[in-house]
């Protein structure tokens, strides 16, 4: 009998003790575990440029870099729901053009005057963290089905870019051609050895914010702002200062077809009717500033699908907020 009556208790206490145990456990294992490990999506969007031509006054304030469109697709691992790492690649276009200012300030008059303008292409490689701290708050991070999660990103990143300019010929007739090789500010000249030639791979610094939907636990929406931090102040070709018109000559060539048009290009007031020379910027005059290197950002709508988790993981993640008890999530 007293046998019988302390297995009783014992049992009482046991299960007690263990029910609650065993739903701590539960829902433990839902969050470390019962969660989908990769992720691939789509973004879709606009690309501009901050730099020497155009405006340039304040971050994400040049008023004559059009917004172009931009694509990119990422591959994501996500080892814990407070982070996710993701490889993208991103197709974009960015341009500017001083002749699209507007007012009379000197300043103004002066980039109208020096009537500069590019398109560049940008192909960008990158590697990249998504932080979300609200996850820090919430009970149970895997239960993210109809949750909001703002995030923040990091990383690091190579881009090719390849700065082009409107050439208008004597005849009227007009194209796109490559200004690198044209040597504007006297790149890897011989009398100037001091502006050295740059290069159309740079390593960028992509940083930003986010914010994402969950449709599901399998999809979600979002959006982007993305900045990136550049090592160049030539992503339009523009950076120091005039060179002497003749120095085009004496470097490629007296009879050479590239000499008049690197320098209606360098010196666009010089030569900005279809190769008549008018009077422009003398040498040594600023072309632009080296002060600031050129930069670019996106904003994007993004589309994610997560992947990789064993069978019958979305169910176990329904139950827990339902048969399991589970605390709610309120992130």
């Amino acid at each position: 009998m007293f046998m019988n009556t302390l297995l009783s208790l014992n049992s009482k206490k046991f299960i007690f003790f263990s029910v609650p145990l065993f739903l701590i456990f539960a829902c433990t294992t839902i969050n470390l575990f019962g969660q989908y490990k990769f992720e691939y999506g789509f973004s879709l969007g606009t690309m501009k440029y901050e730099g020497d031509i155009g405006s340039g006054a304040s971050i994400f304030n040049n008023k004559t870099s059009k917004s172009n469109p931009t694509a990119s697709f990422h591959i994501g691992y996500i080892p814990a729901e407070i982070i996710t790492l993701r490889a993208s690649a991103t197709l974009g276009t960015i341009q500017a053009s001083d002749s699209l200012l507007v007012g009379t300030s000197p300043s103004i008059v002066a980039k109208k005057t020096r009537n500069q303008h590019f398109k560049s292409s940008i192909l960008e490689l990158a590697l990249l963290a998504e932080i979300y701290p609200t996850v820090l708050f919430s009970n149970n991070p895997s239960e993210v089905k109809g949750k909001f999660r703002p995030y923040l990103l990091l990383g690091l990143g190579g881009f090719h870019f390849n700065p082009k300019g409107l050439y208008q010929s004597p005849n009227g007739t007009e194209q796109w051609i490559d200004l690198k090789p044209l040597r504007t500010e006297g790149q890897g000249m011989p009398n100037h050895p001091d502006i050295k030639e740059y290069s159309l791979n740079q390593i960028n610094i992509p940083f930003g914010i986010g914010l994402k939907y969950f449709i599901s636990y399998r999809f979600s929406i979002g959006f982007e702002l993305i900045n990136r931090k550049t090592k160049t102040d030539y992503l339009d070709d523009v950076s120091t200062r005039y060179i002497d018109n003749q120095d085009f000559y004496t470097f490629f060539g007296l009879t050479s077809p590239i000499a008049p048009i690197a320098a209606q290009m360098a010196n666009k007031p010089a030569f900005k009717n279809g190769g008549t020379y008018s009077l422009g910027y003398g040498v040594g005059e600023l072309r632009g500033s080296p002060k600031y290197n050129d930069y670019y950002y996106s904003s994007t709508i993004k589309v994610t699908y997560r992947f990789g988790a064993n069978a019958g993981t979305e169910s176990i993640l329904q139950s827990k907020s339902g048969a399991t008890g589970c605390p709610k999530n309120i992130f």
